[in-house]
């Protein structure tokens, strides 16, 4: 059979098949011969395999985005000048029926020096770090949330029906009656009568009646429970938020710029940033930026039926191309 050659546009390149306890490194181009080798995932292993890839003067990597297992590699490599792409694996699928992890990295590394790989969007190590504070408080505040839902559901389950007479029942009032209902103490009209106010459309009499239930224990217990588990979960949610503002400080004058479009909060602003950065050279065109996040609708017909593409997750944003 005849052996397809591609024309060489990357000088010196290597392809990685990266997992997460070995890494198949192939090297082949201009004056060197092609050479596989496997090493560990240790940071030992790792800095032996950037060591013999600035020995034979390696100007190109090119590894899946595999999961997580990729950026250990990628941290230890990106110090040293080497120019290091991480390529979406649906682009780079080998023959079925021929795969091993040797044939997979000798496979990358001729599709990087034929210059056939697009490399993905790697934002700056300062913005990495920034998106994983912001991702991680947007799950501290699910958690908040889902904290609060189960505190309704145990109200319900013992009767106390908050829910049905105010607005909000993580608000300044019910929090005060839940905390009185978390004593043990039944709510007296006393006790209305210092919560109340003229925003609640509820009569004092409908209000009493929905703090008497019928709680036990069991649910003075579960309420505590989660309820202080929430305030915990609030004081890290906190602390992020300053450890962010902290990092976005030098840019404030960004963050008011944008802050100036309707709809943007100052939280909106900082998780946008730390998405898609400040730098937007990297985007060739408002389109790219629009196709990268995933609100474009994009092109997929065959057999003249158009098939609609789920959008790209925010977790995998880094493996998307541009």
């Amino acid at each position: 059979m005849e052996t397809v050659s591609f024309e060489q546009v990357v000088s010196r390149g290597c392809g990685l098949d990266v997992h997460k306890k070995t890494v198949v490194a192939t090297i082949d181009g201009e004056g060197l011969e092609r050479v596989t080798r496997e090493f560990g995932t240790f940071t030992s292993s790792l800095t032996e395999l950037k060591d013999w890839l600035v020995d034979n003067k390696i100007t190109h990597v090119a590894m899946e985005s595999t999961g997580v297992y990729w950026k250990p590699v990628y941290n230890i490599l990106e110090p040293t000048g080497i120019t290091v792409w991480i390529v979406n694996a649906r682009h780079v699928k080998n023959v079925p029926g021929h795969k091993t992890d040797k044939k997979d990295s000798r496979w990358l590394c001729k599709l990087l020096l034929a210059g056939l790989l697009k490399p993905s969007y790697i934002p700056p190590r300062e913005q990495r770090e920034l998106r994983d504070l912001t991702r991680y408080r947007k799950k501290l505040i699910q958690e908040v949330a889902s904290n609060k839902n189960r505190v309704t559901r145990i109200l319900e389950d013992c009767n106390v029906k908050l829910s049905s007479v105010l607005s909000d029942t993580s608000g300044i009032t019910a929090t005060r009656l839940v905390d009185k209902l978390c004593e043990g103490k039944g709510v007296t009209m006393e006790d209305i009568d210092r919560v109340y106010h003229g925003r609640i459309k509820a009569t004092r009499d409908e209000l009493w009646e929905a703090c008497n239930g019928n709680i036990s224990d069991h649910h003075v217990y579960l309420l505590g429970t989660i309820r202080a588990h929430n305030r915990h979960v609030e004081s890290l949610i906190e602390e992020l938020d300053q450890k962010i503002r902290h990092l976005l400080s030098p840019y404030e004058n960004v963050l008011e710029l944008l802050r100036e479009i309707p709809g943007l909060s100052h939280k909106t602003v900082e998780d946008l940033i730390a998405e898609i950065g400040l730098d937007m050279n990297v985007f060739p065109s408002e389109k790219h930026l629009a196709s990268w996040v995933g609100v474009s609708p994009g092109n997929n017909e065959s057999a003249g039926k158009k098939k609609a593409e789920e959008p790209p997750t925010g977790i995998n944003k880094l493996k998307q191309p541009l």
